[in-house]
């Protein structure tokens, strides 16, 4: 599977198009060794068991609830018994798969790692992004070209806000790894925001909104 970041403590390996939705998941390595955390669990995920070829699993990390990212649960889960978690402030989620929430600064060790957990509300309600080194977990809150999808302009306004004040405050060569789709970098989506915010915009606005486009 393609490497898509590496740094002097971990690397991340892209499990990519996955199930009906496209979606991504990714392996997080530490480069001293033992066990890895999965990012997502997208239907599709005997890729990712076949993308470990054996290694341990520390965690699961599952970004928000909607069930595309979770699709692939019953087959991680009886490949490990690592825990699973999802944040701490997320709706609608199983209470059966056992998960565990995370708090927003909530810090999780791979090997020598420090992956930081971010709440970045609007595309859910307990949308989590995940940052170690220059890396960005960004599920649907963030992709290149615009943010998740939202239901209203209620949780639009809520999601510029987790991208503005949570995600472009990290450093702009920030590789972006969304849920779907290409990769991009924070110094590119906060160029691409500028033109948006430089723009009128119909105060219902919602759905999917790009930032050069809409």
């Amino acid at each position: 599977m393609p490497q898509v970041y590496a740094d002097e403590q971990v690397t991340v390996e892209l499990v990519p198009d996955l199930g009906r939705f496209g979606n991504n998941a990714y392996i997080i390595r530490p480069t001293s060794g033992g066990p890895a955390t999965i990012v997502d669990a997208p239907e599709g995920a005997e890729a990712v068991v076949e993308a470990l070829a054996g290694s341990p699993v520390e965690r699961i990390v599952v970004t928000h609830s909607h069930g595309d990212h979770w699709a692939g649960f019953d087959v991680l889960r009886a490949h490990t018994d690592a825990p699973v978690f999802a944040g701490a402030e997320e709706t609608n989620l199983d209470g059966s798969r056992g998960i565990e929430g995370l708090a927003d600064g909530a810090v999780l060790p791979v090997g020598e790692a420090a992956v930081q957990v971010l709440h970045t509300p609007g595309h859910t309600p307990g949308s989590i992004c995940l940052y170690v080194g220059h890396a960005l977990f960004s599920g649907d809150t963030l992709f290149p070209g615009g943010p998740g999808r939202t239901r209203d302009a209620e949780a639009l306004a809520q999601l510029i806000d987790s991208i503005t004040t949570r995600l472009y405050t990290l450093r702009e060569e920030t590789v972006v790894l969304p849920g779907h789709g290409a990769t991009t970098t924070i110094g590119d989506s906060k160029h691409e925001y500028a033109v948006f915010a430089g723009k009128e915009h119909d105060p219902d606005l919602h759905g999917d909104v790009l930032w050069l486009e809409s």
